[in-house]
């Protein structure tokens, strides 16, 4: 953010302790003859504090939060009984904010100083950024046991729909220098597991998913990874 890049990795576990609610997915589905129309969604949100070494802010805590949402038109290319291949096309909206707050513990010893010095007791910080990307792909489902398939769905996006200019900012010895790079938009996404129909109308999925973004615009760089389980339910109408 603001042209400084760091990179962290994150376990499923890890995440799981650091929700602030449980993460919302939606999706419908519709169909007309070989055309498909679909969205879907998600919302999440992460926080976490830490303790720093210094005397006048010995406290942070940090808030982040992601959203996105996609829209699709597809053209089924098989349609039968037993397997289905459909070919889409639409957009993915992805937005990120992030808030950081820093304090100090209440230490009186300090009162004086941070009063010569001009030093609020807390400071706030939030920014955010959202962009939409045009997407392109393919999905299928093949049965393999009567009331079980096999799905699977991959979409490539961005296509540097959004690429501009994009800096970095790097530390030399006592100085910050700013660094001009490469700007980039582009995201990928595969996913697949086993599909369940529970009773005539209702379905669920458990699978694993895998999106990636290589975003890097401005001074804001998004080169996120994510992968891990899913479990979905669904209604048929």
């Amino acid at each position: 953010m603001k042209g400084v890049v760091d990179s962290v990795d994150v376990r499923f576990d890890q995440l799981l302790r650091h929700l602030t609610h449980f993460p919302i997915a939606l999706s419908a589905d519709a169909r007309y003859g070989r055309w498909e129309f679909y969205v879907d969604g998600q919302y999440i949100e992460v926080a976490s504090s830490a303790t720093l070494p210094g005397l006048l802010f010995t406290d942070a805590n940090v808030h982040i939060k992601n959203a996105l949402a996609e829209g699709f038109v597809g053209y089924r290319l098989i349609n039968c009984d037993n397997a289905v291949l459909t070919l889409f096309a639409g957009a993915r909206w992805t937005y990120l904010q992030g808030d950081l707050s820093i304090f100090d513990n209440g230490d009186a010893r300090l009162v004086r100083l941070r009063e010569l010095l001009g030093i609020q007791k807390r400071l706030d910080f939030s920014d955010s950024i959202d962009w939409v990307d045009p997407v392109i792909g393919i999905r299928g489902r093949l049965k393999i046991w009567k009331a079980t398939k096999l799905f699977a769905e991959g979409d490539v996006g961005g296509f540097d729909a959004n690429a501009d200019t994009a800096f970095e900012l790097h530390r030399q010895g006592r100085t910050i220098v700013r660094e001009s790079v490469d700007s980039s938009d582009w995201s990928y996404q595969v996913q697949g597991g086993l599909e369940f129909q529970l009773t005539r109308n209702m379905w669920t999925q458990v699978g694993w998913r895998y999106l990636k973004y290589d975003y890097r615009k401005a001074g804001f760089t998004d080169k996120n990874e994510l992968n891990g389980p899913f479990l979905q339910t669904g209604i048929n109408f």
